[in-house]
């Protein structure tokens, strides 16, 4: 067996089998799995196994993990022929409802003619999970002596994880090295992101009514709007940090003063120096009416992701791969969002984001990828399952 795979030929064995590859992805965009739709999941999750095991046949092992009220996390693992083990993680889940499909509309070519693919779910990240796939195929197909190799695929993750967190470190923790198949910036991969805080508030005041003991109340909407003004100053996005207010509620008349009110808070922070100033300076807010009760909910989500010492190595790796396969300059970059890397970041574990799609639009009508990128990705992270039957160099 040679020691990896010949850069030229995987890159043109990937341009070859494109349209395939293609096909694939837009099979798992056309069956709907939106985050909440337990149903639309487990039969998305079938035919996403079903797809894997059409291109790679049965796996060594395979493990589906319950959700709960979350979707299902599957493990297979498919035995290498080298050393060493390499996760490819990624999520089915969308924030897109069962029932966008049918609306949806293709986007015109972009403004140099080149051609775009859109769907609800295509751009993040259901191209990376097909993408994925063929990469392990490719990288067989080319005699490479290979790593073992375990997919994740998990149904929770634009809800946070909530339930495959605990899968994906026990994952990470026992593999080599986690690439995560997320959407690429714009063709660079991913190595910071932020980490995320989903703060529940709640208010609770005193009802009276409006017209005839308004000084008896104590207003909830009232003081939660106060909290929230505040809240909002506690932000420094010249250290990263933002804080947005995305939900509001509260309230039970138009003629009562409202003894309750909720707020739920989206918080992205670059350091854990700046999630514990957040936490403090929130707790400090205080409303000008004593008699309303703030309660908040710290719920820190994922910690921030840096490029640890680990995946440096990892990185230079990438580059050295693309390199050789005709890419010129693979760019790292940090973004502003979060994903299941920063699970395996905060471990100290090797691990690459955004190994996925190129194209642009996550979480909006019109999410769309560049049909002629995917060779290029897929035989970017065939290469690298070549090259990472050996030791890290680090």
């Amino acid at each position: 067996m040679t020691a990896s795979p010949a850069p030229a030929a995987l890159t043109t064995r990937a341009q070859e089998v494109s349209p395939q590859i293609v096909e694939d992805i837009l099979t798992l965009v056309r069956h709907e799995t939106g985050s909440y739709d337990l149903p639309g999941l487990a039969s998305g999750l079938d035919l996403l196994r079903e797809l894997t095991v059409q291109r790679l046949g049965l796996p060594d092992h395979e493990e589906r993990h319950p959700g709960g009220e979350c979707g299902d996390t599957l493990t297979l693992t498919y035995g290498g022929t080298g050393a060493g083990h390499v996760a490819l993680v990624g999520h089915y889940d969308t924030v897109w409802p069962t029932g966008t499909l049918a609306g949806w509309e293709q986007p015109a070519a972009a403004e140099d003619g080149r051609e775009k693919v859109s769907g609800p779910g295509i751009f993040d990240m259901k191209t990376g999970l097909a993408q994925g796939i063929w990469a392990l195929k490719l990288a067989r197909e080319s005699g490479a002596a290979l790593p073992a190799v375990t997919f994740l695929f998990n149904g929770d993750e634009e809800i946070g994880s909530l339930s495959s967190r605990p899968v994906i470190e026990a994952v990470a923790q026992k593999v080599d090295v986690t690439l995560v198949l997320e959407p690429s910036a714009h063709g660079a991969v991913k190595t910071a992101r932020k980490g995320t805080g989903i703060f529940h508030v709640t208010a609770t005041g005193v009802e009276s009514h409006a017209g005839l003991a308004p000084q008896d109340g104590a207003s909830a909407i009232t003081a939660l709007s106060e909290f929230v003004v505040a809240a909002a100053k506690v932000a420094a996005p010249d250290k990263g940090t933002t804080i947005n207010t995305g939900l509001f509620k509260g309230g039970s008349a138009i003629n009562v003063v409202a003894g309750q009110a909720t707020a739920g808070v989206d918080i992205r922070v670059s350091s854990a120096a700046e999630q514990a100033r957040v936490d403090e300076e929130l707790d400090a807010i205080e409303v000008s009416d004593p008699r309303v009760r703030i309660d908040i909910d710290h719920a820190w989500n994922r910690p921030p992701m840096t490029l640890n010492a680990a995946s440096a190595p990892l990185l230079d790796l990438a580059r050295e791969v693309a390199r050789e396969q005709g890419r010129d300059g693979l760019r790292d970059t940090a973004v502003g969002g979060a994903s299941d890397a920063n699970f395996v970041a905060a471990l100290g574990l090797p691990v690459l984001c955004g190994m996925g799609a190129v194209g642009d639009g996550a979480h909006a009508q019109g999410e769309f990828i560049y049909p002629d990128t995917v060779p290029a990705q897929t035989a970017l992270v065939a290469g690298l399952l070549g090259r990472l039957a050996q030791p890290l160099r680090g």
